[in-house]
This record gives structure tokens, sequence and C-alpha cells, in this order.
């Protein structure tokens, strides 16, 4: 059945494939549709996210989907970790040969229930590197999104890279029914900072927070069962109630679950019954129980009507490579419905100096700034102010920056600084 056919199909009046966007054109109204009818096969789609590397992101991905699968669910894992995509190896189906067609590609299957497709299966080895720039990856990732053939499947789950960049932002702009995202960290605050950042980029992007895992979340003796806290613990917990969303579980550290990704047998299957596995098997049943999902709903619904701001810096008219050079910020108000432009003022800010125009933004009610540049201190300073913060934007005008941002068209480099 061709996508044309699926979505003439369609008896929902509400899917966004049904009717074309305010000055979209007709190759990007056809894009839309194919992706809308490859996604409508799909029951649940959630994005597995983190602010920070290293807190096992892509094991916690790898097991929850072999978890779901295991429990009789037909699941789908995305890898759209361009940079260092890790599912293959973690489920030992690197060199694994990818089939398609002309209009389709064929995920690779791990599994009675599980399909996998990655950009680690498509490279000529594994010691190859990936040196692209955004736009290549939102190609890739997006092809990824309109091209799998996945089927009929009751879990799409998408394990993205670390941090708020192109990568995850492509998908959530590109999967417009994404049912939301899984967070995971580690216990420390260093990792817990960066992950407040992953929250409030899914709270600026519309996208429901399903949930925290505190991942490495001390470890069990396996002689005398006591559990020592060797990073502290608590942490994502703590930060999940301070922050408002719901917290699905602990994993403890294990060293099984490195010899189970070395070995390309995820530790759900090689070691079901150890504390990691039980561990993994809590936070499956969380997502899967109507009454735990039913009291997550409470935290996934936006009301509607809902508007934010978004700020940029200008300097002489246009967006300034670095904040701290500017002359003005633009302050925009944005419907986050319709996803437009409502309002827009010009206002001078106090002498700059370190934390005071974070807390002056977060005074004027911006939950976003676009810059071309900014320090990480100053970006941790932006996030402890509730803001979230988009760097890497070429200079232009401020208006067609902030729309850029809201149709999911803003490229972003690396993080410029002119000083």
């Amino acid at each position: 059945m061709t996508n044309e056919t699926e979505c003439a199909a369609c008896n929902d009046s509400q899917c966004s494939a049904q009717s074309k966007k305010p000055g979209e054109q007709d190759a990007e109204f056809i894009e839309r549709q194919a992706i809308a009818a490859r996604m409508c096969r799909i029951k649940h789609k959630l994005v597995v996210l983190s602010g920070k590397g290293g807190v096992g992101k892509s094991t916690v991905a790898v097991n929850l989907a072999v978890a779901l699968s295991m429990a009789g669910k037909k699941v789908g894992l995305l890898d759209v970790d361009i940079h260092g995509p890790s599912i293959p190896k973690l489920l030992n189906i690197e060199g694994a040969k990818v089939e398609g067609t002309e209009a389709s590609i064929f995920p690779v299957k791990a599994g009675k229930n599980l399909s996998v497709m990655s950009i680690g299966l498509l490279l000529h080895g594994k010691d190859e590197a990936v040196i692209w720039r955004g736009p290549r990856k939102y190609g890739a990732i997006k092809q990824f999104i309109k091209d799998v053939e996945w089927d009929d499947l009751d879990y799409l789950i998408i394990d993205s890279p670390p941090g708020t960049g192109d990568e995850p932002l492509s998908v959530v702009q590109l999967i417009e029914q994404l049912d939301g995202a899984i967070i995971v960290t580690t216990p420390q605050e260093v990792a817990v900072q960066d992950v407040r950042r992953s929250i409030m980029f899914c709270r600026e992007l519309n996208l429901p927070v399903v949930g925290v895992i505190e991942n490495m979340s001390g470890f069990i003796c396996p002689n005398c069962k006591e559990k020592i806290n060797i990073f502290t613990a608590g942490g994502g917990e703590s930060m999940a109630k301070d922050m408002s969303v719901p917290f699905l579980g602990t994993i403890p550290i294990d060293p099984q679950v490195v010899t189970a990704g070395d070995t390309g047998k995820p530790v759900i299957q090689a070691q079901p019954h150890s504390e990691t596995s039980m561990a993994f098997g809590r936070v499956v049943r969380s997502l899967l129980d109507p009454e735990i999902k039913a009291a997550q709903e409470q935290y996934l619904v936006k009301p509607s009507g809902a508007t934010t701001k978004i700020a940029v810096p200008v300097a002489q008219g246009a967006m300034c490579l670095h904040f701290g050079h500017c002359e003005q910020f633009a302050v925009f108000e944005i419907d986050l419905e319709s996803k437009t432009i409502q309002d827009k003022k010009m206002l001078t800010p106090p002498p700059h100096e370190p934390g005071a125009y974070p807390k002056w933004l977060n005074q004027q009610g911006a939950k976003v700034i676009i810059s071309g540049g900014m320090g990480s201190r100053a970006q941790s300073l932006f996030t402890d102010n509730n803001i979230q913060v988009i760097v890497g934007a070429q200079p232009g005008d401020p208006e067609k920056v902030v729309q850029e941002y809201l149709d999911g068209n803003l490229q972003t480099g690396s993080n410029i600084c002119d000083h």
C-alpha cells in the first residue's frame, strides 16, 4: 500500500498529514505525509535522551527494547547516534547486511520481536568515522524515519546521542506524534545538572517526559547483597521530583552489564535473574502498567493556548555571534500550538556581568535563548534559571532565526564565539 493510499484511507481528522501547513510546499507536504504513514503503524514512540555522555544511555535503551520484546511486544530500535553508533555492538549484529528497495530500507532482525536500524550498520568498517555537519545528519535521520519499513510495532525506541543538539532535535521535529522521552542520568550532581537541560529541551519542544531513570545507582554486593553507593545515590530521583517529572526507577552498577555489552548479549537476556535485570523489569512494567501510565498523564498534558518566550541577542539589527556582545535582546512570545510568533519586544539588558543576563531574562519570562556561541559556564547559569540554550545558530534576522527554529529548519553548527 502506498503512503498516499494509507493517508487517504485514514479517518483521523486530527492527523497532521491530512492538510498542508501554512506556506508548506508540495514536496514538503508529500514528505511529511510519507513520514506520517510510516509512523502511524507504530503504537508508541519513545526517545531515550541524556544531557550527559557516559551515563549508559545506549545500554539502557537496548535493555529496555529487549525487555519489551521479551514481554511479547513487537519492538523497533532506532539508533540516531550518528557519531557513536553503539547499538550494533551491544546486540552483536555488527556486519549484518541491510537490505532495501528503491522506496524502503529493511531493519535488521536482532531477535524474535526486535528489529534494529543504525548508521553503524551502513559503515564500511567498525573503525570508520562519520564526519558530518548538521544538514547531512538531519538528512540521514529523516531517511531513517521516512524510509525504514518497520511494519506494525508496539514500540519504537529511539536512542539519541547525549545533549540537545541536531540529532534529538531532528527526531522531535520529524516525528510529530512522539509519546515522550525517557531521560537517563547517573546520581552525581555533574550529570544531574546536564540532564536538567534535557528536561528543559523537552518542555520547550512540547515533548512529554515519560520519566527519569537513575543508572549506575549503587553497587549490590554479590555475596551479602548490601547496596554500596559508590557514586552516591538519589540524585536523579531528587531532580525528577524537583522538576515535577515521573521517576521510573534505579539501575545498579553491575560488572555483568559491561561483559554482556562486549559480547553482544544484553544483561537482561544473559543474566535474567540478576538485580540489574530485575530493575530493568520494574522500569518496563511501569511503562506497560495502565494505572502507572494514567498517573503519569498529569505530567504529559500541556494546556491548550500555552505560550512561551524565546530570546535572541541582537547587535546592529541582527543576531550576534556571542550573547555577551549584544546591544539588545529580541524577546518573542510564541504560541506553542501553532508554533507562530505572536509578539516581539526589543529589550535593553542590564550591564553585562556574570549571571546578570540569565537572571534578567528569566524575569522577562524567557524559556529559550538562541545564540551563535556561549561558554559552558554561561550555559549552566541559563539552565539554572530554567532557560534552554540553543547554540551554533548563524547570524541573521532574529525573527527569521526564531521562525526557522519553530519550523524545525534552524541549522546549527559548532558553538561559535567571536571573542
